[in-house]
């Protein structure tokens, strides 16, 4: 919300500046001619999951899901590794920021910032995207512009990249431990 309090003020100001003057130029600078050239859906789609991740974090779910997970697997790279697989089902963006949400930045431990927990998610995340194709906003697009089929993809690809996530993971796992 205060991303777009901040456009707003930026829209008045710049309405205000430039009020008088008729510079094609000039006018090119203002925020109603900026949009036209920007992808609203795109920037809706993910207010959208930054929204319903608040949300959630609202109303508790994420902290339940958090005990769940410390519970029932323990190890915080056993978390970051599952909520990679989740991704290849879920936007990485909403499973990250779904992820801040349960796991606050906290000053030490195993989720401290820069730790090992969030440098883990972030690769499992982005690579456990790839093992459905659905799974990433660019996959679903190479779907849409390339005629892609989801059982193509999944016979061909998804056992690949199902291979390649647990072998980067292991890899990165031996290198910091």
């Amino acid at each position: 919300m205060t991303a777009l309090a901040g456009v707003v003020a930026l829209w008045v100001y710049t309405d205000i500046l430039y009020s008088g003057k008729h510079n094609a130029t000039i006018q090119k600078l203002r925020v109603d001619s900026t949009f036209s050239r920007i992808d609203m859906s795109t920037i809706l789609f993910f207010l959208g999951i930054l929204m319903s991740v608040a949300a959630l974090r609202t109303g508790g779910q994420l902290a339940d899901m958090s005990k769940f997970l410390d519970t029932h697997v323990g190890q915080p790279e056993l978390i970051s590794f599952i909520l990679g697989l989740c991704s290849s089902f879920l936007d990485n963006v909403a499973l990250v920021a779904g992820t801040i949400g349960m796991y606050p930045l906290a000053g030490s431990g195993a989720f401290m910032s820069n730790g090992v927990f969030w440098t883990f998610l972030a690769y499992c995340a982005v690579t456990g995207g790839s093992i459905l194709i659905i799974g990433s906003a660019a996959g679903v697009t190479v779907m849409g512009m390339e005629k892609i089929r989801f059982g193509y993809y999944l016979k061909r690809f998804s056992l690949l990249a199902l291979l390649g996530y647990i072998g980067g993971a292991a890899v990165f796992l031996c290198l910091n431990h």
